[in-house]
């Protein structure tokens, strides 16, 4: 993103730095931004910055997580920042894509990607689910607070020692899932 941004915008590296983490503060992504400020094209955007010549070799994961997916009741969606090519690249290398019922990423929801509210009633109408229904388990923090304002019951993978009010359960890993929501009726809505 930084190289693009210095590219397309022509900034040097610590004006490129403010202007991404502005955007990213104020709107929840930096694409919101640059889109609404400067024109950029989303695709364009999603396209270049997720780029990798070896992406297997920087994908990190639980070993333990196909085991965790394959014991978690209920439905599993993929709720994305990122672009589906890239989420889906992902998934393959993790070897878990077959596990969710549905992959929502920053396109699919009509670039509107977390925290925005819109986007979180937007998976909510097209999968007809009931917010008081699922669990949305995320690693950034702020993303979890429109979850929680709509309903859903919270997991943040943190290993963080504060807390947050928008927090109902805090794991280090999603290995860690407590039992209840993994036997439970509720339908996961897990992030990638």
């Amino acid at each position: 993103m930084q190289e693009y941004i210095e590219q397309h915008l022509n900034l040097d590296s610590d004006q490129a730095t403010a202007l991404r983490q502005h955007y990213w503060e104020r709107y929840g992504a930096t694409l919101l931004g640059l889109v609404r400020h400067h024109q950029i094209d989303p695709h364009h955007f999603l396209h270049a910055t997720h780029q990798f010549d070896d992406l297997k070799s920087v994908v990190r994961h639980d070993p333990k997580l196909p085991w965790v997916l394959r014991k978690l009741a209920g439905r599993k969606i993929i709720f994305s920042n990122a672009p589906r090519a890239y989420a889906l690249a992902v998934l393959d290398i993790i070897g878990i894509r077959h596990f969710f019922d549905a992959i929502y990423t920053v396109e699919t929801l009509r670039f509107s990607p977390k925290p925005s509210i819109k986007a979180f009633r937007r998976l909510l109408g097209k999968e007809r689910l009931r917010p008081q229904d699922c669990v949305f388990v995320e690693d950034t923090l702020a993303n979890l607070k429109p979850a929680k304002k709509l309903g859903m019951k919270t997991v943040w993978i943190s290993r963080q020692l504060r807390n947050a009010p928008h927090v109902d359960y805090k794991i280090s890993s999603l290995s860690k899932l407590p039992k209840p929501l993994t036997i439970s009726p509720i339908k996961p809505v897990i992030n990638h």
